[in-house]
């Protein structure tokens, strides 16, 4: 496999990183954020995790030995009551802010630029390969305009044991990609497999992957011994569309009096406030797909349906929906239950 270009010789050459970013879909650049600043953020969010069981108590807390027993993902009651917590750190938004972040999407994308309030951390256990994150598009869930850019950066050195985030190169030029219904974050997988397009390599703490709406990513299996802890911080051209659910909490239900309570001081809070956005329809009709596919492969027994069915039951207005998706779930659980 293709390990990622180096851009970081090229920080300085906003026409080098936009050639580079409009063909292939991604800037790799080393070490721009503080591993300092990194390294005591990521201590905050394991002294929670281990108050909620994910670490184990008895190991020392910067090894963040993963403790199986407390293993839950993204969306289920029990991951959220710990990623609250976490997402209410006045350190953890003020990260995406960092000069060196938005100083580079100011240069490739030409002027003003909005971090999206929808900042989100990813915690990832080890040994739970079926819930690597699958390949997919950010532009689904984030809509509003295709020019924004996802900043994906670990909180710590991740060797090989650890995986990480690799890109398709060149993927974002054909549009939105064929999905189905799959396990891990988003809850869905790209059909199309992509092949010899696909680019990664290792971090280390303060590398920084920056990728355009319709790259096609996917995770990589962590098959260590410590949960995998990375940040998604999302930027735009300030005078370009924003779909309404860039400007919530990914914490939800959450809310962002929730989320301030405890700040000590204002100066980020209800900081999109002060511009006069483009806010622009959300088109629902992907995830309602998804939905619709997952329902299906439910209705089936298919395992494959699980993430999607744990957010329809989180997220879903329709409380048809939710309660037609819990008893899936339960069928499903019941059967893994009795399976000999």
């Amino acid at each position: 496999m293709p390990t990622f270009f180096d851009s970081t010789p090229s920080l300085d050459d906003a026409q080098a990183l936009r050639t580079r970013m409009r063909q292939d879909g991604y800037l790799f650049i080393r070490r721009l954020l503080p591993a300092g600043q990194l390294a005591a953020l990521r201590l905050q969010l394991l002294a929670i995790a281990r108050d909620n069981g994910w670490v184990e108590k008895n190991s020392p807390l910067t090894e963040a030995i993963a403790d199986q027993n407390g293993f839950c993902v993204e969306p289920t009651p029990e991951y959220m009551d710990a990623y609250r917590p976490m997402y209410a750190l006045p350190e953890f938004h003020a990260l995406q802010h960092h000069p060196a972040l938005v100083g580079l999407l100011e240069k490739l994308l030409d002027g003003p630029v909005l971090p999206h309030p929808r900042l989100i951390g990813r915690t990832i256990f080890p040994k739970r390969e079926s819930f690597t994150t699958p390949p997919h598009q950010d532009f689904i869930p984030i809509q509003g305009t295709t020019e924004t850019y996802t900043a994906w950066f670990p909180l710590h050195d991740l060797p090989p044991d650890m995986g990480g985030l690799e890109v398709a190169a060149g993927s974002h030029q054909d549009g939105v990609y064929e999905f189905s219904p799959a396990l891990g974050a988003g809850g869905l997988a790209i059909a199309d497999p992509l092949a010899d397009t696909w680019t990664g390599g290792p971090f280390e703490a303060g590398d920084v992957l920056f990728f355009h709406s319709m790259t096609a990513h996917r995770g990589v299996a962590n098959t260590g011994e410590s949960l995998r802890l990375s940040i998604d911080a999302r930027y735009q051209r300030l005078d370009a569309p924003i779909a309404p659910g860039s400007l919530l909490p990914h914490s939800q239900p959450n809310t962002w009096e929730n989320v301030y309570l405890y700040w000590p001081d204002s100066r980020l809070q209800y900081y999109w406030r002060q511009y006069e956005l483009h806010i622009t329809d959300y088109d629902d009709s992907y995830h309602e797909e998804r939905d619709r596919q997952a329902m299906e492969l439910g209705a089936q027994g298919d395992r494959l349906s699980v993430s999607v069915l744990q957010r329809i039951i989180a997220r879903d207005k329709d409380l048809q929906k939710r309660q037609r998706a819990a008893e899936l779930l339960a069928a499903i659980e019941d059967d893994e239950t009795t399976a000999p």
